[in-house]
This record gives C-alpha cells, structure tokens and sequence, in this order.
C-alpha cells in the first residue's frame, strides 16, 4: 500500500470517527475537552458578571448558573418585572441578596451606556466579565423584508453590542484585563434561511469581535463568541418579520428539535470560565452540519440541495414559521 493510499485511508477514518463524534455530542470538541478537563464553574467566585437581556432565555438561564457559582451578577433588561423574577431564582440557586444587581435599560440607547457602564462599577467597585446577550431573531422572506427592519435589527443586535464593549474594552484596559462576552449564533457562521437581517448581523457581529481579538491577542482582555444553535426559549414571539413594528407572534412547537434553555446556559459558562475565544452548541444534526459548512462547503451544499429549502428549515422549526408574502 503506497503513501498516498495510505493518507486517503486515514483522511477517510478521521472524517467517519469525527462525523460519528459530532453526532452524539452537543458541542464543539474544544467546548467538549473543556467540560470534562478545563477549568470548572468554580472560576465565577467572586467575579462580577454583567449580563444584557437578562430577563428571559439564555440570559436567564446564565444568571443562574453563575449565581449558583458564586459570581455577583447585574441583570439588565426592558422588563423590570421579569428581572425581579430573575433575581428571585439566582437568590433561590445560592446567590446572597446583595450580589444580585437589578440594572433596568433599552441598550438601544446608547447615549446611556456610559452612565450604565458607571453604575454597574459603582455598584460592585469593578467589572470583571460583560456578556452581550441581548437581541432579537427574524422570521421572514429575504426579498420581502423592510430596509427599516434592517436598521432597526442592526441596531439592537450589533451597534448597541459595539458601543458597550467600547466601553468594556476600555475601561479593562484601564483596570488591567477583563472578558467580553458576545452570544452571536451559528447563524454567525453560515446562512440561516428566512433570517436574512439576523444572519448578516451576526456575521457583522464575528467580523467586529474577531477584529477585536486579533488587536487584543496575548493582552489581557480575552473575548468569547458563543455560538448556540436552535434553542427553546421564548423568543419567536418577538422576532422581527418583513415589515417594522410587526412581530412575529407565534410560540415554539413541543417538537422542535432544539437544546434546551438550561443546557445552552451550562455550556455557555463552561466556555466563558476556560475563555474559549468560540463556542459552537446544537443538537444532531445542526452542529455536525455546521461543520461541513464552514470546513467542507462544497459537500455542504450538494447535503443542502437534497435536503431541500424546507427540510432545512425543519431543523430549526417543526413547522411553517416563515412570514408569507401578503396578496
């Protein structure tokens, strides 16, 4: 058997081994190494953690999750009611009354942030990890959508993420070091069908946040992308459609194939305490389709032509959820 056979063979076994691997787990392998032989959640004691979009979702969940491990945690959001609510359960998982930090804000406005950011740090004398989680998703037909739709999704989902973090990244630079955190989606990493305004926001979102990590790379600020796929969460009621002020009002299906919320919040704090600076989560056979996406395109797309537009989008929603165009 000569030479070239020979690495044909073991290409040909380590794409099988890693196919069969990614279609058992819910992560990506450097995620996965981390679980089992990184730094445990132990790593949140002590340390202040200021979470956007707090108060439904991933966001919540995190909160819980950090609480329970010891890190005192602002909580922002629009609804005042549902950070109490929050609060209430990162007090019942451990958290000590004055480590839960209720911080109320649209980070749509950015004029504010700056009086935010002060408050946050008044409040617990320093900052040590800002994770940007608030934003919306989208339902609808690319040709169909508004160019105020864009701009209004634009500026929830990445120039609001921008203006924070220039302020995080000074304000570490300043203090000596600190993370920023970004939930970005693997959305980010492909083209997401029927969510044309989100899909180009979080690629805007990568583009941004690994130009920030190129500049920072060996400094002492550390940036994470989390990258959840489909997830359960409340959030399709609040997607963006075609047309601005129209929501998309519709719940989740029982049988989506989605991770669940408290899964996607332990992955996302095991990614954030080893500093991973990316983290893919979803469910078979969303992530190990990712990964021919991004590495193998061209047999990514032949799977997709097969599969068809709406099998495709079966694997994120059970049923028609896309915004038809109307008559």
């Amino acid at each position: 058997m000569d030479l070239f056979t020979l690495i044909g063979l073991y290409f040909v076994g380590y794409v099988i081994c890693y196919v069969i691997l990614l279609s058992v787990v819910d992560c990506d392998i450097r995620l996965l190494w981390s679980i089992y032989f990184g730094r445990g959640l132990d790593y949140f004691q002590g340390k202040v953690v200021w979470i956007t979009g707090a108060s439904s979702g991933i966001g919540e969940f995190l909160a819980v999750e950090l609480a329970k491990n010891g890190a005192s945690i602002v909580l922002s959001a629009r609804s005042l009611a549902n950070l109490e609510r929050v609060k209430g359960k990162c007090i019942d998982a451990g958290a000590s009354l004055d480590k839960i930090f209720i911080l109320p804000m649209d980070v749509t406005e950015t004029e504010k942030h700056e009086e935010m950011f002060l408050r946050v740090v008044d409040r617990f004398g320093r900052l040590d990890i800002l994770v940007n989680n608030a934003g919306r998703s989208q339902r609808a037909l690319w040709e169909d959508i508004e160019l105020e739709v864009d701009r209004q999704l634009f500026e929830l989902n990445v120039f609001s993420v921008i203006s924070l973090s220039r302020l995080a990244v000074k304000y570490f630079e300043k203090v000596g070091g600190g993370h920023i955190v970004v939930t970005s989606s693997l959305a980010g990493l492909f083209g997401a069908p029927f969510s044309g305004s989100y899909t180009g926001a979080k690629h805007a979102i990568h583009g941004y946040f690994k130009t920030l990590l190129s500049e920072k790379l060996g400094g002492n600020i550390a940036i994470t992308l989390l990258c959840p796929g489909p997830v359960f969460s409340n959030l399709l009621p609040e997607c963006f459609t075609d047309k601005a002020g129209k929501n998309f009002g519709e719940s989740m299906g029982q049988e989506d194939k989605r991770m669940t919320t408290n899964r996607c919040a332990y992955l996302c704090a095991v990614a954030i305490a080893n500093k991973l600076d990316e983290a893919w989560m979803g469910l078979f056979p969303v992530l190990p389709l990712c990964y021919m996406l991004v590495y193998h395109p061209g047999i990514a797309k032949q799977i997709a032509l097969s599969l068809g537009t709406k099998q495709l989008l079966n694997l994120r929603d059970s049923r028609q959820t896309v915004v038809k165009k109307e008559s």
